[in-house]
């Protein structure tokens, strides 16, 4: 898919999630710098006009200025109530799913080439009466897309990247949600999008297992012998570099990243724990699979910072530059 222009500059949707959080004053303060990072790009924000105006204050970007350079454009949905740094507001919640949802419908019209969400207080969502357990679920949703996988990146020119087999369940749960199948096709998705989106002729994955040492032959559980080493058969088979599974807790050293694009790890605690720790601040949460290219941040919405202009912007401008090489890539270059 092209943009709705074929040689139209690319145009990046930012969502500003939840009003009370950085949010929207970690897009005025990424998008501060549009010119000389992203020169030719279009942007467009949304969120309420007068809350990005104000946060935009707060973080001493010239709003206005930067509107009438032509680079940067407002989308805009009002707010159902005043928001308030820091204090979160139910009234809230059906604003920020709104913002989400305009996103959505821009880029699978082709409006939009990519769409870079800033964070969103789950709760606030759920407590104006909508059940919602998290962007990546809701996207698959919106996009009625079967099976998205959940894959954060560092930066650089070796990039950690994890993946995930399932995202955001109940620890009790993980077992019972693996199936060979399901695991054949999340590899399957990692590696058409490692290709299409990264460049990346023949991506190489490495997969954990579920259990302490992976499984210790059976005698610490039988999922790496049941499912995990039956669907890494069957993705090698159809030419996937995927190999596995490994001990966790010795995967994630040097010895084996410097041999690997991605690691698929089997839950959410499994992995992000070590790329947040190596990346956290510069980090990318990316969807794959969807119809659409998509990424964020990997940090939540830092009530207690915002409004106060202390937040860091790096994240943001991460998930941007990742948007950006994303969609162009998609387009062909």
């Amino acid at each position: 898919m092209t943009s709705a222009v074929g040689t139209a500059p690319l145009t990046i949707a930012i969502t500003t999630g939840e009003p009370a959080g950085v949010g929207p004053e970690l897009t005025a303060a990424a998008l501060a710098g549009a010119a000389a990072h992203w020169p030719g790009v279009q942007f467009a924000v949304l969120g309420d006009a007068a809350l990005l105006a104000a946060r935009a204050r707060a973080v001493g970007v010239d709003w206005p200025a930067l509107l009438a350079a032509g680079q940067v454009s407002v989308a805009p949905r009002a707010l159902a109530a005043p928001a308030q740094a820091g204090r979160l507001d139910a009234a809230n919640g059906r604003y920020v799913l709104g913002l989400l949802d305009d996103a959505i419908d821009g880029a699978l019209s082709g409006s939009f080439d990519a769409i870079v969400t800033a964070p969103l207080q789950k709760s606030t969502i759920n407590d104006a009466g909508v059940p919602f357990t998290g962007h990546t679920e809701y996207l698959a949703e919106r996009t009625t897309t079967p099976r998205v996988v959940m894959m954060l990146a560092g930066t650089g020119d070796r990039p950690l990247r994890v993946a995930l087999a399932t995202t955001h369940l109940p620890l009790k749960d993980v077992a019972g949600a693996l199936m060979i199948d399901g695991l054949v096709e999340t590899i399957a998705i990692i590696d058409r999008d490692l290709r299409r989106y990264f460049g990346l002729p023949v991506p190489r994955i490495l997969v954990t297992g579920l259990n302490p040492h992976a499984g210790e032959n059976g005698y610490l559980g039988r999922e790496e012998i049941d499912v995990i080493a039956p669907a890494l058969a069957l993705a090698t088979g159809r030419g996937i570099d995927a190999r596995g599974p490994y001990p966790a807790d010795t995967l994630f050293q040097p010895r084996y990243l410097d041999q690997a694009d991605c690691v698929l790890a089997m839950f959410h605690d499994q992995g992000l724990p070590v790329l947040k720790y190596a990346t956290f601040g510069e980090g990318v949460n990316i969807t794959l699979g969807l119809p659409i290219v998509r990424t964020s941040v990997d940090h939540g919405t830092a009530l207690d910072l915002a409004g106060t202009g202390r937040a860091d912007a790096g994240s943001m401008i991460a998930a941007i530059d990742t948007a950006v090489t994303m969609a162009r890539n998609r387009r062909g270059g």
